[in-house]
Order: C-alpha cells, then sequence, then structure tokens
C-alpha cells in the first residue's frame, strides 16, 4: 500500500505590534493552523513575533501574548507582516524595518496583509516589486516612493518571494493562496471548508509578476 508522501512542515512567524488588525493576523493564523498536508500532519508550525515579546493590544483591545521575540525566533519559513493603524508608528522605528528586512531576506516567503505593505516599503522592500494594500491607504503607498508598481483592484499580488494582499479580509484569501501554492490546492479547498469558508480562488484577482497583467495597467511609483 503506497503511503502518502510525508510534506515538510515549514514554520510561520506572524508579526504582531500595537495596533495591529485583529483579523489581518487571525485570518491567515487560522488558515496556516487548520491546514494539513497529503499525509494528515499539520503542514505548518504557527507562531507570533513581537520586537520585544511583551503583550500587545490589538484594535479594539484586544490583548495578545506573542509566542516569543525577534531575538528569540529560531528561524521562520513564512513571515507574515499585517496592517493596521499600529503600522503607521512601526514603519519609522529602525529596529522595526531591521528585523523586517533580516527576516524576509532569511525565509522562503514574506505575506504582506493590508497595511503591512507600508512597512514592506518603508523598509525598502518593494523596489522593482507589484504591491496591494487596503484600498483606502492606497495614496500612502504611492506616497512612499518605494519603487513598487501598485495594482489598486488586485486583491493578491505574487512577486514570488513577496506576496501582497488587500485589505483585512484578503488575508485569508492570501494565506490560501499560499497554501494551494505550496502544499496543493486540494489541501488549500479542504482548509476553506474546514473553516466554512466561501473561496472562489479562480474568480481572478490576483496579479503574479511580473508574467502576466490580468487587472487594470499598472501605475509605476
Amino acid at each position: 500500500m503506497e503511503h502518502p508522501r510525508r510534506c515538510k512542515r515549514r514554520r510561520v512567524a506572524i508579526l504582531m505590534f500595537d495596533d495591529v488588525e485583529v483579523l489581518d493576523f487571525a485570518g491567515p493564523f487560522e488558515v496556516f493552523a487548520v491546514t494539513r498536508s497529503a499525509d494528515g500532519e499539520p503542514a505548518f508550525d504557527v507562531v507570533t513575533v513581537s520586537l520585544n515579546g511583551r503583550e500587545v493590544v490589538a484594535r479594539n483591545g484586544l490583548r495578545v501574548l506573542p509566542t516569543c521575540s525577534s531575538r528569540t525566533l529560531n528561524s521562520a519559513d513564512i513571515l507574515v507582516v499585517p496592517g493596521g493603524l499600529g503600522t503607521r508608528r512601526e514603519m519609522h522605528r529602525p529596529a522595526m524595518l531591521s528585523f523586517l528586512r533580516g527576516a524576509t531576506d532569511a525565509t522562503e516567503l514574506t505575506l504582506s496583509v493590508c497595511t503591512g505593505a507600508l512597512l514592506l516599503g518603508a523598509a525598502n522592500l518593494l523596489e522593482g516589486k507589484a504591491a496591494t494594500t487596503h484600498w483606502g491607504a492606497m495614496s500612502e503607498l504611492r506616497d512612499l516612493g518605494s519603487g513598487a508598481t501598485i495594482f489598486p483592484d488586485a486583491r493578491i499580488v505574487d512577486n514570488g518571494q513577496l506576496i501582497l494582499s488587500a485589505g483585512v479580509s484578503a488575508g485569508i484569501d492570501a494565506a490560501l493562496y499560499v497554501v494551494a501554492r505550496l502544499i496543493g490546492p486540494t489541501e488549500a479547498g479542504v482548509t476553506a471548508r474546514e473553516m466554512h469558508y466561501d473561496w472562489h480562488p479562480a474568480d481572478g484577482g490576483t496579479v503574479v509578476w511580473p508574467a502576466r497583467y490580468p487587472l487594470s495597467e499598472p501605475a509605476t511609483l
């Protein structure tokens, strides 16, 4: 009897900071924590990380104790960078930007959700990349002068190692997209069903850069 091939279990680190948007981090957390590989084992180990490892207060007062600090995070295959009002503060913190640059350089894949794109732009990680963010923060992303090409109508933008998604709930779609890309579309579908999430991966709204431009013409910064 042939047994399912055992897949590598990847570690996902989700960045936390004060005033982070709850669904920005909780949506991807749920997706990666629920996903099983073909052998039925968890496909991902999911941890949360803040710069100092201390409790953070997310938007609307939700208190979260991160798993570890940036210093004690051993390694991460995937880094999730959520958004929220706190990004406007964190994008001016040298320690945060230094962590993002170092962590992204070491990951297999980095995924930003919503205004997490502002953090990537401030860390000079979007030069020559395609990008999107929450519709209400599009002008802020444009004003960064990050060297990115913005797709304002895109829900998910895939640059290869760097993936960005639009606002809030789009992070769930982007995390499922990552599961489909890394583990398989069947496993992503099973995860969406387990979550009772109405997922329509074939609806479009995804830009794969620079292979195709299925949406409006890009606006290069």
